[in-house]
Protein backbone atom coordinates (compact mmCIF):
# COMPACT_ATOMS: atom_id res chain seq x y z
CA UNK A 1 0.00 0.00 0.00
CA UNK A 2 2.67 2.49 1.04
CA UNK A 3 4.94 1.34 -1.81
CA UNK A 4 2.14 1.91 -4.34
CA UNK A 5 1.46 5.34 -2.85
CA UNK A 6 5.13 6.33 -3.08
CA UNK A 7 5.39 4.95 -6.62
CA UNK A 8 2.43 7.03 -7.83
CA UNK A 9 3.63 10.21 -6.14
CA UNK A 10 7.20 9.71 -7.39
CA UNK A 11 5.90 9.27 -10.95
CA UNK A 12 4.03 12.58 -10.73
CA UNK A 13 7.04 14.33 -9.21
CA UNK A 14 9.22 13.03 -12.03
CA UNK A 15 6.67 14.25 -14.57
CA UNK A 16 6.67 17.71 -12.97
CA UNK A 17 10.46 17.99 -13.14
CA UNK A 18 10.47 16.90 -16.80
CA UNK A 19 7.67 19.36 -17.69
CA UNK A 20 9.47 22.26 -16.01
CA UNK A 21 12.86 21.41 -17.51
CA UNK A 22 11.60 20.88 -21.07
CA UNK A 23 9.99 24.33 -21.13
CA UNK A 24 12.71 26.90 -22.05
CA UNK A 25 10.74 29.70 -20.39
CA UNK A 26 10.55 27.74 -17.14
CA UNK A 27 14.30 27.06 -17.21
CA UNK A 28 15.04 30.75 -17.65
CA UNK A 29 12.63 31.69 -14.86
CA UNK A 30 13.96 29.24 -12.29
CA UNK A 31 17.69 29.60 -13.00
CA UNK A 32 18.63 32.81 -14.81
CA UNK A 33 16.10 35.24 -13.35
CA UNK A 34 16.85 34.90 -9.59
CA UNK A 35 20.63 34.91 -10.08
CA UNK A 36 20.46 37.92 -12.42
CA UNK A 37 18.19 39.82 -10.03
CA UNK A 38 20.43 39.01 -7.09
CA UNK A 39 23.46 40.47 -8.86
CA UNK A 40 21.61 43.53 -10.18
CA UNK A 41 19.68 44.43 -7.02
CA UNK A 42 22.77 44.01 -4.87
CA UNK A 43 24.42 46.86 -6.74
CA UNK A 44 21.40 48.97 -7.71
CA UNK A 45 18.96 49.14 -4.78
CA UNK A 46 19.38 51.98 -2.29
CA UNK A 47 16.47 52.99 0.33
CA UNK A 48 12.34 59.09 6.68
CA UNK A 49 12.72 56.79 9.74
CA UNK A 50 10.36 57.52 12.63
CA UNK A 51 8.63 55.74 15.53
CA UNK A 52 12.00 54.56 16.83
CA UNK A 53 11.81 52.48 20.00
CA UNK A 54 14.64 52.86 22.54
CA UNK A 55 16.02 50.77 25.38
CA UNK A 56 17.72 52.85 28.12
CA UNK A 57 20.16 52.01 30.89
CA UNK A 58 20.57 55.06 33.14
CA UNK A 59 23.18 54.14 35.74
CA UNK A 60 23.48 57.75 36.93
CA UNK A 61 19.78 58.58 37.34
CA UNK A 62 20.61 62.23 37.97
CA UNK A 63 19.05 65.54 37.01
CA UNK A 64 21.51 65.79 34.12
CA UNK A 65 20.83 62.32 32.75
CA UNK A 66 17.05 62.73 33.05
CA UNK A 67 17.28 66.08 31.25
CA UNK A 68 19.15 64.43 28.37
CA UNK A 69 16.65 61.58 28.17
CA UNK A 70 13.74 64.03 28.21
CA UNK A 71 15.08 65.43 24.94
CA UNK A 72 14.82 61.99 23.38
CA UNK A 73 11.32 61.50 24.82
CA UNK A 74 10.15 64.86 23.43
CA UNK A 75 11.55 64.18 19.99
CA UNK A 76 8.87 63.30 17.39
CA UNK A 77 11.19 60.68 15.91
CA UNK A 78 11.31 58.46 19.00
CA UNK A 79 8.29 56.52 20.26
CA UNK A 80 8.56 54.00 23.12
CA UNK A 81 11.23 53.98 25.83
CA UNK A 82 12.08 50.83 27.78
CA UNK A 83 14.08 51.52 30.94
CA UNK A 84 16.02 48.32 31.55
CA UNK A 85 18.22 47.38 34.49
CA UNK A 86 21.19 45.61 32.94
CA UNK A 87 23.05 44.90 29.72
CA UNK A 88 21.37 41.53 29.20
CA UNK A 89 17.91 43.12 29.12
CA UNK A 90 19.13 45.72 26.65
CA UNK A 91 20.70 43.04 24.47
CA UNK A 92 17.46 41.04 24.51
CA UNK A 93 15.47 44.08 23.36
CA UNK A 94 17.85 44.67 20.45
CA UNK A 95 18.16 40.97 19.60
CA UNK A 96 14.40 40.52 19.27
CA UNK A 97 14.08 43.84 17.40
CA UNK A 98 11.73 45.32 19.99
CA UNK A 99 13.94 48.42 19.87
CA UNK A 100 16.12 49.96 17.19
CA UNK A 101 18.35 52.00 19.52
CA UNK A 102 19.94 51.43 22.92
CA UNK A 103 21.28 54.18 25.20
CA UNK A 104 23.77 53.58 28.01
CA UNK A 105 24.53 56.34 30.54
CA UNK A 106 27.36 55.61 32.96
CA UNK A 107 27.09 56.24 36.73
CA UNK A 108 29.74 58.99 36.50
CA UNK A 109 27.72 61.06 34.03
CA UNK A 110 26.67 63.97 36.29
CA UNK A 111 29.90 63.81 38.33
CA UNK A 112 32.07 64.20 35.22
CA UNK A 113 29.91 67.01 33.87
CA UNK A 114 30.29 68.95 37.14
CA UNK A 115 34.02 68.22 37.16
CA UNK A 116 34.33 69.34 33.51
CA UNK A 117 35.57 65.89 32.48
CA UNK A 118 34.63 64.61 28.97
CA UNK A 119 31.66 62.21 29.05
CA UNK A 120 30.73 59.47 26.59
CA UNK A 121 27.16 58.33 25.88
CA UNK A 122 26.96 54.88 24.33
CA UNK A 123 24.44 54.67 21.48
CA UNK A 124 23.71 51.15 20.22
CA UNK A 125 21.91 50.62 16.91
CA UNK A 126 20.64 47.49 15.18
CA UNK A 127 23.01 47.14 12.22
CA UNK A 128 20.86 44.44 10.60
CA UNK A 129 18.65 47.27 9.32
CA UNK A 130 21.43 49.34 7.83
CA UNK A 131 19.47 52.32 6.57
CA UNK A 132 17.40 52.66 9.75
CA UNK A 133 20.46 52.19 11.97
CA UNK A 134 22.40 54.94 10.22
CA UNK A 135 19.53 57.42 10.40
CA UNK A 136 18.58 56.52 14.00
CA UNK A 137 22.22 56.89 15.08
CA UNK A 138 22.29 60.29 13.41
CA UNK A 139 19.15 61.40 15.26
CA UNK A 140 20.62 60.30 18.60
CA UNK A 141 23.92 62.07 17.89
CA UNK A 142 22.05 65.23 16.94
CA UNK A 143 20.16 65.29 20.27
CA UNK A 144 23.30 64.54 22.32
CA UNK A 145 25.33 67.17 20.48
CA UNK A 146 22.58 69.75 21.08
CA UNK A 147 22.61 68.93 24.79
CA UNK A 148 26.41 69.08 24.72
CA UNK A 149 26.42 72.62 23.31
CA UNK A 150 24.11 73.84 26.07
CA UNK A 151 25.98 72.03 28.84
CA UNK A 152 29.44 73.11 27.67
CA UNK A 153 28.37 76.77 27.78
CA UNK A 154 27.11 76.45 31.37
CA UNK A 155 29.48 73.90 32.91
CA UNK A 156 32.33 73.51 30.43
CA UNK A 157 31.88 69.74 30.11
CA UNK A 158 32.07 67.88 26.81
CA UNK A 159 29.54 65.10 26.03
CA UNK A 160 30.33 62.79 23.13
CA UNK A 161 28.05 60.18 21.53
CA UNK A 162 29.79 56.84 20.95
CA UNK A 163 27.84 54.84 18.38
CA UNK A 164 28.10 51.05 18.19
CA UNK A 165 26.29 49.24 15.37
CA UNK A 166 25.55 45.69 16.47
CA UNK A 167 25.57 42.76 14.00
CA UNK A 168 26.79 45.02 11.18
CA UNK A 169 29.53 47.23 12.68
CA UNK A 170 30.38 49.17 9.52
CA UNK A 171 26.75 49.44 8.36
CA UNK A 172 27.54 47.60 5.15
CA UNK A 173 24.38 48.16 3.15
CA UNK A 174 24.93 45.00 1.11
CA UNK A 175 24.77 42.89 4.27
CA UNK A 176 21.19 44.02 4.79
CA UNK A 177 19.99 44.04 1.21
CA UNK A 178 21.49 40.69 0.20
CA UNK A 179 20.09 38.75 3.15
CA UNK A 180 16.65 40.21 2.37
CA UNK A 181 17.00 39.54 -1.36
CA UNK A 182 17.43 35.83 -0.67
CA UNK A 183 13.93 35.75 0.83
CA UNK A 184 12.43 37.98 -1.87
CA UNK A 185 13.78 35.99 -4.80
CA UNK A 186 12.90 32.69 -3.13
CA UNK A 187 9.34 34.04 -2.86
CA UNK A 188 9.23 34.94 -6.54
CA UNK A 189 10.47 31.60 -7.84
CA UNK A 190 8.50 29.43 -5.41
CA UNK A 191 5.12 31.08 -5.79
CA UNK A 192 5.48 31.35 -9.57
CA UNK A 193 6.31 27.66 -10.04
CA UNK A 194 3.51 26.45 -7.78
CA UNK A 195 0.93 28.91 -9.11
CA UNK A 196 1.56 27.76 -12.68
CA UNK A 197 1.59 24.02 -11.97
CA UNK A 198 -2.14 23.13 -11.89
CA UNK A 199 -3.09 26.05 -14.15
CA UNK A 200 -0.65 24.69 -16.76
CA UNK A 201 -2.30 21.29 -16.62
CA UNK A 202 -5.73 22.85 -17.21
CA UNK A 203 -4.52 25.00 -20.08
CA UNK A 204 -2.69 22.15 -21.83
CA UNK A 205 -5.63 19.81 -21.40
CA UNK A 206 -3.70 17.24 -19.35
CA UNK A 207 -5.61 17.97 -16.15
CA UNK A 208 -8.36 15.54 -17.15
CA UNK A 209 -5.75 12.79 -17.46
CA UNK A 210 -4.70 13.40 -13.86
CA UNK A 211 -8.31 13.18 -12.73
CA UNK A 212 -8.89 9.78 -14.32
CA UNK A 213 -5.52 8.45 -13.15
CA UNK A 214 -5.21 6.28 -10.00
CA UNK A 215 -3.85 9.32 -8.15
CA UNK A 216 -5.94 10.72 -5.32
CA UNK A 217 -6.34 14.49 -4.85
CA UNK A 218 -3.86 14.36 -1.96
CA UNK A 219 -1.29 12.55 -4.09
CA UNK A 220 -1.72 15.08 -6.91
CA UNK A 221 -1.19 18.00 -4.54
CA UNK A 222 1.82 16.28 -2.98
CA UNK A 223 3.30 15.71 -6.41
CA UNK A 224 2.73 19.36 -7.26
CA UNK A 225 4.29 20.53 -3.97
CA UNK A 226 7.57 18.61 -3.89
CA UNK A 227 9.25 19.72 -7.19
CA UNK A 228 8.84 23.50 -6.63
CA UNK A 229 9.97 23.03 -3.02
CA UNK A 230 13.11 21.14 -4.06
CA UNK A 231 13.93 23.62 -6.84
CA UNK A 232 13.38 26.63 -4.55
CA UNK A 233 15.50 25.04 -1.80
CA UNK A 234 18.32 24.42 -4.25
CA UNK A 235 18.23 27.94 -5.68
CA UNK A 236 18.01 29.52 -2.22
CA UNK A 237 21.08 27.54 -1.13
CA UNK A 238 22.88 28.57 -4.34
CA UNK A 239 22.06 32.24 -3.74
CA UNK A 240 23.25 31.89 -0.14
CA UNK A 241 26.59 30.51 -1.34
CA UNK A 242 26.92 33.40 -3.82
CA UNK A 243 26.15 35.95 -1.09
CA UNK A 244 28.77 34.42 1.23
CA UNK A 245 31.54 33.82 -1.32
CA UNK A 246 31.12 36.60 -3.88
CA UNK A 247 29.83 39.43 -1.69
CA UNK A 248 31.68 38.41 1.49
CA UNK A 249 28.66 38.62 3.77
CA UNK A 250 29.55 36.75 7.00
CA UNK A 251 27.31 33.84 7.98
CA UNK A 252 27.03 33.90 11.79
CA UNK A 253 24.35 31.28 12.41
CA UNK A 254 23.77 27.55 12.20
CA UNK A 255 23.52 26.04 8.72
CA UNK A 256 21.13 23.34 9.94
CA UNK A 257 18.77 25.89 11.53
CA UNK A 258 19.04 28.02 8.41
CA UNK A 259 18.00 25.11 6.18
CA UNK A 260 15.09 24.26 8.49
CA UNK A 261 13.97 27.91 8.45
CA UNK A 262 14.18 28.00 4.64
CA UNK A 263 12.21 24.76 4.28
CA UNK A 264 9.35 25.88 6.54
CA UNK A 265 9.29 29.36 4.95
CA UNK A 266 9.17 27.95 1.42
CA UNK A 267 6.49 25.45 2.43
CA UNK A 268 4.24 28.31 3.57
CA UNK A 269 4.83 30.08 0.23
CA UNK A 270 4.11 26.85 -1.68
CA UNK A 271 0.75 26.73 0.09
CA UNK A 272 -0.08 30.23 -1.13
CA UNK A 273 1.00 29.32 -4.67
CA UNK A 274 -1.15 26.17 -4.69
CA UNK A 275 -4.14 28.17 -3.46
CA UNK A 276 -3.70 30.53 -6.41
CA UNK A 277 -3.18 27.67 -8.85
CA UNK A 278 -6.21 25.70 -7.65
CA UNK A 279 -8.63 28.54 -8.45
CA UNK A 280 -7.08 29.66 -11.76
CA UNK A 281 -7.98 28.06 -15.08
CA UNK A 282 -5.16 29.55 -17.18
CA UNK A 283 -1.50 30.42 -16.66
CA UNK A 284 -2.30 34.08 -17.36
CA UNK A 285 -4.76 34.13 -14.47
CA UNK A 286 -2.17 32.43 -12.27
CA UNK A 287 0.47 35.05 -13.10
CA UNK A 288 -2.00 37.84 -12.30
CA UNK A 289 -2.76 36.09 -9.00
CA UNK A 290 0.95 35.92 -8.20
CA UNK A 291 1.38 39.65 -8.89
CA UNK A 292 -1.69 40.44 -6.79
CA UNK A 293 -0.19 38.60 -3.80
CA UNK A 294 3.49 39.33 -4.34
CA UNK A 295 3.56 43.13 -4.29
CA UNK A 296 1.54 43.60 -1.05
CA UNK A 297 3.51 40.78 0.58
CA UNK A 298 6.83 42.52 -0.15
CA UNK A 299 5.52 45.97 0.86
CA UNK A 300 4.17 44.60 4.15
CA UNK A 301 7.28 42.58 5.00
CA UNK A 302 9.30 45.45 6.49
CA UNK A 303 11.70 45.46 3.55
CA UNK A 304 11.06 49.00 2.31
CA UNK A 305 9.84 50.65 5.52
CA UNK A 306 9.80 49.37 9.11
CA UNK A 307 6.59 47.63 10.14
CA UNK A 308 6.48 49.93 13.21
CA UNK A 309 5.93 52.92 10.89
CA UNK A 310 2.85 51.37 9.24
CA UNK A 311 -0.75 52.04 10.35
CA UNK A 312 -1.80 49.78 13.22
CA UNK A 313 -4.32 47.75 11.20
CA UNK A 314 -1.62 46.99 8.61
CA UNK A 315 0.78 45.92 11.35
CA UNK A 316 -1.72 43.24 12.41
CA UNK A 317 -2.19 42.27 8.78
CA UNK A 318 1.54 41.47 8.47
CA UNK A 319 1.12 38.49 10.83
CA UNK A 320 -0.42 36.50 7.96
CA UNK A 321 2.40 37.46 5.60
CA UNK A 322 5.00 34.66 5.36
CA UNK A 323 7.62 36.99 3.83
CA UNK A 324 7.73 39.05 7.03
CA UNK A 325 8.94 36.07 9.05
CA UNK A 326 11.08 34.67 6.22
CA UNK A 327 13.06 37.93 6.06
CA UNK A 328 13.47 38.08 9.84
CA UNK A 329 14.86 34.53 9.81
CA UNK A 330 17.30 34.97 6.93
CA UNK A 331 18.59 38.29 8.25
CA UNK A 332 18.73 37.13 11.87
CA UNK A 333 20.43 33.78 11.26
CA UNK A 334 22.84 35.30 8.74
CA UNK A 335 24.00 38.39 10.60
CA UNK A 336 23.61 37.63 14.31
CA UNK A 337 23.32 33.88 14.63
CA UNK A 338 19.73 33.99 15.87
CA UNK A 339 19.12 31.54 18.71
CA UNK A 340 16.82 28.52 18.66
CA UNK A 341 14.13 30.19 20.79
CA UNK A 342 13.87 33.22 18.48
CA UNK A 343 13.86 30.98 15.41
CA UNK A 344 11.01 28.89 16.81
CA UNK A 345 8.98 32.02 17.60
CA UNK A 346 9.23 33.01 13.93
CA UNK A 347 8.69 29.47 12.62
CA UNK A 348 5.39 28.99 14.48
CA UNK A 349 3.50 31.62 12.39
CA UNK A 350 4.99 30.13 9.22
CA UNK A 351 3.86 26.62 10.19
CA UNK A 352 0.34 27.95 10.87
CA UNK A 353 0.29 29.77 7.52
CA UNK A 354 1.54 26.64 5.72
CA UNK A 355 -1.12 24.45 7.38
CA UNK A 356 -3.91 26.91 6.53
CA UNK A 357 -2.89 27.54 2.91
CA UNK A 358 -2.19 23.87 2.10
CA UNK A 359 -5.51 22.84 3.66
CA UNK A 360 -7.33 25.55 1.70
CA UNK A 361 -5.59 24.47 -1.51
CA UNK A 362 -6.55 20.83 -0.86
CA UNK A 363 -10.19 21.74 -0.16
CA UNK A 364 -10.42 23.95 -3.27
CA UNK A 365 -8.78 21.28 -5.39
CA UNK A 366 -11.17 18.56 -4.19
CA UNK A 367 -14.17 20.81 -4.78
CA UNK A 368 -13.07 21.51 -8.34
CA UNK A 369 -12.59 17.78 -8.95
CA UNK A 370 -16.13 17.13 -7.79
Amino acid sequence: MIIDFLRRVFALIKKEFITIWKDPKSRNIIIAMPIMQLLIFANAITMEVKNIDVAVIDRDNSVESRELLSRFENSPRFRKFYYVHNENELKEKVDTQKVQVGLYIDNNFSKNIKGQIPVNILVITDGRQTNSASIAGGYASQIINGYNLETSKNKGAEINPVIRNWYNPNLEYRWYILTVLIAMLALVITILLTALSIARERELGTFDQLIVSPLSSFEILLGKTVPPLIIAMGLTCLMTVIVITCFRVPFAGSIVLFLIAIFVSLLSIVGVGLCISSICKTQQQAILGVITFQMPAILLSGFISPIEDMPVFLQYFTYINPIRFFMVLTRGIFLKGMGVEDIIMNLIPLIIIAAMTLSLASWTFKRNLD
